[in-house]
């Protein structure tokens, strides 16, 4: 009967671990500081700031993440590249102050990107549905947005005459 006892129990505390989840949109987060905070390393890591504008609710917003983090070659652009943050839109907490200060990118949809540069100067909002192939999102898009707004590409010394 102990065994049984024990098994069940840690069969319980298994289960309980696999249901809390890490969300990846946190309605709670204090939105104003985590991108001060993304934009200080930014700066010190001489990245440019990727906002991805979703919900857990949102399954495009949950398959780019999973995109970026399951594929090498994205997954390196990104890292190399940007500081990226997801800010919460949803039910609970829509961020509109956050939003309208970036220029209400919500209006093409989620997920939606916008990018700081190290000054928090907004450089860029693209919206996804340029990134897929009918199917899903297109890996070639992808990496060659995340290449065309990389600090790299907008740096004037980069630039031949």
């Amino acid at each position: 009967m102990k065994n049984i006892s024990t098994l069940l129990l840690l069969l319980c505390i298994s289960t309980s671990l696999f249901s809390q989840k890490k969300k990846l949109y946190v309605p709670e987060d204090d939105v104003q500081q985590k991108i001060d905070s993304s934009l200080s390393v930014a700066k010190q890591e001489h990245k440019f700031v990727l906002l991805q504008i979703g919900g857990n609710w949102c399954i495009w917003c949950l398959r780019f993440h999973d995109l970026i983090r399951n594929t090498p070659e994205l997954k390196k652009v990104m890292d190399d590249n940007f500081v990226v943050y997801h800010v919460n839109y949803s039910q609970e907490n829509k961020n509109e102050k956050i939003l309208s200060k970036l220029g209400y990118p919500q209006r093409f949809g989620f997920p939606v990107f916008v990018i700081l540069n190290e000054k928090g100067e907004r450089i860029h909002t693209q919206q996804t549905d340029f990134l897929e192939d009918g199917a899903g999102y297109d890996i070639k898009k992808v990496q060659n947005f995340l290449i065309q707004w990389s600090p790299k590409a907008l740096d004037p010394e980069t630039y031949q005459p």
